[in-house]
């Protein structure tokens, strides 16, 4: 998870902080504790990350995350 976190850090790093980012990533992530099949996990939480950080800054507000 963390080369996916340092790429949403790179990305969305001049709008979130690294805790921000990092939170959302430990957010999505934890959807999947439950989950027998892991192999996709990683591409899973990026995209899904990706996503809600995308639509928080499409509104203006990095505190509604």
């Amino acid at each position: 998870m963390k080369e996916v976190t340092d790429r949403l850090r790179r990305s969305f790093g001049d709008t979130y902080s690294d805790g921000q980012v990092t939170e959302t990533v430990s957010a999505v992530l934890h959807r999947f504790d439950d989950r027998p099949i892991r192999d996709f996990v990683p591409i899973l939480v990026e995209r899904m990350a990706r996503e809600r950080l995308g639509a928080a800054d499409s509104l203006g507000s990095a505190d509604t995350l």
